[in-house]
């Protein structure tokens, strides 16, 4: 099990323990986004969620919050956050293991909250089994933040998620790695618009997924190509492979995401863009080392689904 603590926790007027409401409070804001938001989520008000934080940056004697729109965790508050999460993951296993609080007195068990990091092109594709199987738990909260695989390692950082698919084969602290295998990508274009184009990579338009793809960007690179002559942005993995099929332009699609192939080889078909071979990109799972059942049964869902990747 891996609990980072601030020394300030253990150092308070010769010994101390963080609250429970402190933690609450903290992880709410950030979850929230507001205080406002917290107060809503944890049934207090604005106020009291306020007097908790201010108590807890007291405790610590450091600022754990950033009071901006969203809030966000200062470098210290990332800490606690995480142990927040990680305190509030053992103690819901707790209840669970002890009966869930005892059904003789009415109170079922508590519902484990497991906020994750999962790039999109896994989440429209093999990822979708895992979703399929903690449906059918009944007793988890699944909360997935979508995050490119090659930044999602930092929602673990900073506590955002107990888990994350990322590009990284290197754990973060407190972190264990497993491998998941390879999403292959694969280059389209529309035939049409690839013929009005003159059949040159170099004048067809891009799509992109956000601005942190550089999937074409790089193909272009490494064909010694300038930037794009025009680039449309599509931030839904879905919506990205549509665009393509659209002629908006051509793009780097998942494989399996591609959809059919036009009737009879029609102008309207996806074909591959000629020149440009797949590109593998490498996924591994990164959660916590904690001992926690509900962390180890979704990381066993996790590394399942991933028999769809190569």
């Amino acid at each position: 099990m891996f609990l980072q603590i601030p020394k300030q926790c253990f150092i308070y007027g010769g010994a101390m323990r963080v609250r429970d409401d402190h933690f609450k409070a903290l992880v709410a804001c950030v979850d929230e986004g507001t205080f406002d938001g917290a107060a809503a989520a944890l049934r207090i008000t604005p106020s009291a969620v306020s007097q908790r934080v201010k108590a807890l940056e007291q405790e610590l004697g450091q600022i754990v919050l950033v009071r901006s729109v969203p809030v966000r965790p200062t470098p210290v508050g990332e800490i606690v956050l995480r142990t927040g999460r990680q305190r509030a993951l053992l103690d819901a296993e707790l209840v669970r293991a002890l009966g869930g609080g005892g059904s003789e007195r009415g109170v079922s068990a508590p519902v484990v909250d497991l906020p994750v990091a999962v790039n999109a092109d896994s989440l429209a594709t093999w990822f979708v089994e895992v979703l399929e199987t903690v449906g059918e738990w009944g007793d988890a909260r699944l909360r997935v933040f979508v995050e490119d695989q090659d930044h999602s390692a930092q929602l673990l950082r900073d506590g955002s998620v107990i888990g994350a698919v990322t590009a990284s084969d290197v754990a973060v602290q407190g972190c264990s790695v497993q491998e998941l295998g390879v999403m292959r990508y694969v280059a389209r274009v529309r035939r049409s618009q690839w013929e009005a184009c003159g059949r040159s990579l170099e004048r067809v338009p891009t799509v992109r997924f956000n601005d942190r793809d550089d999937l074409q960007r790089g193909v272009l690179r490494r064909r010694g190509l300038s930037e794009p002559p025009l680039e449309h942005v599509m931030p839904s993995a879905e919506g990205f492979s549509a665009a393509v099929r659209a002629g908006l332009g051509w793009g780097m699609i998942p494989e399996g995401l591609e959809g059919p192939a036009g009737r009879g080889g029609g102008r309207d078909e996806l074909i591959p863009v000629p020149g440009v071979e797949p590109l593998d990109v490498p996924l591994y799972w990164q959660c916590w080392r904690l001992d926690a059942p509900s962390l180890a049964r979704l990381s066993d869902e996790v590394t399942s689904a991933a028999h769809a990747l190569r």
